[in-house]
């Protein structure tokens, strides 16, 4: 019973840390968040909104071909699967110090044309499929919050789909706040910047702990 309740306590622990993390990544500003506001200013918030639910698909597609490719690596060897959350925590690290060794915090909204919200809708699902950054993350992401010793399809799927919907919701928000988010570029460059750093150092923070804990077989 305490040894259960230790595994359950443990558990809990490690999901926390998963969605706290998975917050402060979502709220960062990055391109996601600069496509839809992007879209939102030149086409209005109907385009907009048609492109946040469009990356969401997009990024379910790749926590799809995440949690298939990875349950093939652990059902061929425990020893890779473990493999593969050190490079993911090493990946996690390299990312952080990108984030805190960045120069211009501030977003930039590349010109969008009118295209009809079915039109934005099919983009944002391709342009996030194709995102090359976005399935090295769920790569690097996921398994370190994961037990090898249980179903690992249902569990991948239900961590990246938590991501996905953070990431998609933040979209939304930005999508009816862009007209207030444009008003001042230095406020804007100030917010990104302190949320660019929170992220940079949840994810060295968060890299280090997964490095260093010890790995389920």
């Amino acid at each position: 019973m305490v040894l259960a309740h230790i595994l359950n306590a443990t558990k809990t622990m490690s999901f926390l840390t998963f969605v706290i993390a998975a917050a402060v990544l979502a709220i960062t500003p990055g391109p996601g968040i600069a496509y839809v506001v992007a879209r939102t200013v030149a086409c209005g918030r109907a385009e907009g909104l048609a492109s946040c639910f469009g990356t969401g698909i997009g990024g379910m597609l790749h926590v799809l071909a995440s949690a298939l490719g990875l349950s093939l690596i652990v059902a061929q060897s425990a020893l890779a699967f473990n493999l593969v959350k050190y490079l993911g925590a090493a990946y996690l690290l390299y990312m952080g110090i990108r984030l805190l060794l960045r120069k211009d915090q501030a977003l930039s909204f590349e010109p969008v044309a009118s295209q009809g919200a079915h039109r934005a809708f099919l983009e944002g699902i391709v342009v996030e499929a194709f995102n090359v950054k976005t399935a090295l993350f769920f790569l690097a992401f996921l398994p370190q919050f994961v037990s090898p010793g249980e179903p690992l399809i249902p569990q991948l799927v239900l961590l990246g789909s938590i991501c996905v919907a953070l990431n998609t919701l933040v979209d939304v928000v930005a999508v009816f706040a862009a007209a207030r988010l444009l008003k001042s570029g230095v406020a804007r460059a100030a917010r990104a910047r302190l949320l660019t750093k929170a992220s940079g150092i949840t994810m060295l923070g968060l890299g280090a702990y997964l490095a260093l804990a010890r790995r389920e077989a």
